[in-house]
């Protein structure tokens, strides 16, 4: 187990079984244009690079997500909520009194994205206003 504080969560993660559950799943699979966007930033690296340096740390590739939702669009972007599934446990440890949340430790009881995922476990959940890039009308 190796420890990981992330913000107001201390958490224990078991590497070896995140990893290995990684290696054998597949990319998020949802076909909606906005799933399909995500995924399509994700293999490009267009993540927020915090993001994107922790998935790298956790072994995690960014288009293998567990669960993603546009949660809505406005005049900055696309506001997304997406996760990654850890093994290991997490506690939090203080309030987190950000005005704006990016990212929190929880259980996402959604099972799509993570069948068979090993006991016990626990879900990183991002917030990230992204850009539309691929090439079709957004609200498909």
């Amino acid at each position: 187990m190796k420890s990981y504080n992330f913000g107001a969560f201390q958490a224990q993660i078991d590497m070896d079984a995140t990893r290995d559950w990684y290696g054998q799943s597949a990319e998020w699979g949802c076909t909606c244009g906005h799933c399909r966007n995500f995924v399509h930033l994700a293999k490009e690296n267009v993540l927020p690079a915090y993001i994107m340096e922790l998935l790298k740390e956790l072994g995690i590739p960014p288009e293998k997500a567990t669960y993603v939702c546009e949660l809505y669009t406005d005049d900055e972007g696309i506001h997304y909520q997406f996760s990654y599934r850890l093994a290991g446990t997490f506690e939090e440890i203080s309030d987190n009194t950000e005005k704006r949340i990016t990212y929190r430790c929880c259980h996402e009881p959604y099972p799509y994205g993570a069948p068979g995922f090993p006991e016990p476990h626990f879900d990183l959940e991002f917030y990230a206003v992204l850009p539309w890039v691929i090439e079709e009308p957004q609200n498909s």
